[in-house]
């Protein structure tokens, strides 16, 4: 078998889009349900037969269903934020925010009694949300963008998010391997509006891409982007390193793009990042405006976009995340007795590159570490040389085995595919999202360059 770092030698530019809190169920779960879960070589699928369910808390079951893009308010499913924070995810795979040691197996069956104590505490709700929406996950016509790259490049079915918590600790394990023990936003922000100093003083794959004279670029959507407030290396870097999605699509255009590029959506509930609440369609035209600015470009042969989300964000899941996470260092959990050997939840992730089979479902050997946000990190040290910044990515596997094909491809996938657009007005839009309101703090600390 040829290596990952032989394959990958023929990738000279790694581009990761990283959006917001969706499960792979909610996204892709009906990817290839109609197929009877088989692409159309015969690889299996571990998506949504369309009998999974979760209890109601009042003895009746909740089956998963489609939704109907056609239906006004579809984009804005579920409706309401569900619970992401560490002890709503306990509630919703073992349904006790406090499970017993050592954990017993998940069962993925809290999410609609946690979606129903939530309901109440959450704003901006869409109008007759009920408990059961949480149930809901889109088909492949409601999300022919991110649908048609999974089917026409790699889907990873069994990618976890890091952390079985929310945002910005897995967006710090995505980037540095580590959260330092932080399990809670809150936490985080309490600290940076105390030090005014960046979230996680712990060193970034951006320091080490640096060190190694390899170049790379961190683009917000239509603001600059918040992650240089996360980690020291990144927040004392050349400004030259930020930029906003119309620099990103002049790069890819004229062939400048540099060895690592990351890329964040636009925040709140009038962007594209796909958080629940925010417009799932603007999601949509964002991926295919990133997928076809760079297969319009020079380097397209040469490119390899990794599609992700941070984590699952409470919206339903049916199969359990694995134990035997590797833990990063010998933190243990700031705000919960937590040891980091538990992976998150299952996120959609798809790859895409001319040198992708299409239909491929990409995973790991059953008997092998899965692949979770770190596997970006331990393909950028294999790619480009660099050594591991914590345990969790020297043990995680990388990507590169995924590149199959001898030479490039030239077709589109999306031939055809029309973007789809929601209808109505997010009820949602006069709210401040969690992430504006860091966006906002961040600002404030003056950790966000001004440009």
């Amino acid at each position: 078998m040829t290596s990952d770092s032989t394959l990958l030698s023929r990738i000279d530019h790694l581009v990761v889009l990283m959006l917001e809190n969706r499960s792979l169920d909610n996204m892709l779960g009906f990817l290839y349900t109609d197929q009877g879960n088989r692409t159309p070589s015969g690889q299996p699928f571990e998506g949504l037969t369309g009998t999974e369910s979760n209890p109601d808390g009042n003895g009746s079951k909740v089956t998963v269903f489609r939704i109907d893009p056609a239906k006004p308010g579809a984009y804005f499913m579920p409706g309401s934020i569900p619970g992401e924070e560490f002890d709503r995810v306990n509630i919703q795979l073992f349904g006790t925010a406090d499970p017993p040691t050592p954990t017993p197996a998940a069962t993925n069956e809290g999410f609609v009694t946690d979606y129903a104590e939530m309901l109440p505490k959450r704003r901006g709700n869409s109008p007759g949300v009920t408990p059961s929406d949480i149930m809901g996950c889109f088909t492949p016509e409601g999300v022919p963008v991110l649908s048609g790259l999974a089917r026409g490049f790699a889907v990873c079915d069994q990618w976890y998010c890091s952390v079985p918590t929310q945002t910005l600790p897995n967006r710090a394990f995505a980037l540095a391997g580590t959260s330092l023990g932080y399990l809670i936003d809150k936490t985080s922000m309490d600290l940076v509006k105390k030090t005014k100093r960046p979230m996680f003083d712990t060193p970034s794959i951006f320091g080490r891409l640096s060190d190694n004279n390899t170049d790379w670029m961190v683009y917000g959507y239509n603001k600059l982007p918040l992650t240089p407030a996360d980690f020291p290396d990144a927040h004392q870097a050349d400004k030259r390193h930020f930029g906003h999605f119309m620099d990103f699509k002049n790069a890819a255009a004229n062939g400048s793009l540099p060895a690592f590029t990351f890329l964040e959506p636009s925040w709140g509930y009038s962007g594209n990042s796909q958080h629940p609440n925010d417009d799932v369609a603007s999601g949509e035209q964002f991926v295919y405006d990133t997928y076809q600015a760079l297969r319009g470009g020079p380097d397209w042969a040469k490119t390899l976009l990794v599609i992700t989300y941070d984590e699952h964000g409470g919206c339903y899941d049916h199969v359990p995340p694995p134990a035997g996470a590797t833990p990063p260092d010998n933190i243990k959990g700031v705000e919960f007795d937590f040891d980091f050997s538990r992976f998150g939840l299952r996120v959609p992730t798809v790859l895409v590159s001319p040198l992708i089979e299409p239909g491929t479902v990409f995973r790991v050997p059953d008997d092998s570490v899965p692949l979770d946000h770190t596997s970006v990190l331990k393909t950028i040290e294999q790619r480009w040389g660099l050594p591991p910044l914590t345990a969790r990515d020297n043990a995680a596997p990388g990507i590169g085995e995924v590149l199959t094909l001898e030479h490039p491809r030239d077709d589109d996938p999306l031939a055809g595919v029309v973007v789809p657009v929601s209808k109505g007005d997010n009820p949602a839009r006069t709210q401040t999202s969690h992430l504006e309101g860091v966006y906002n703090t961040l600002v404030a600390a003056k950790l966000i360059p001004s440009m």
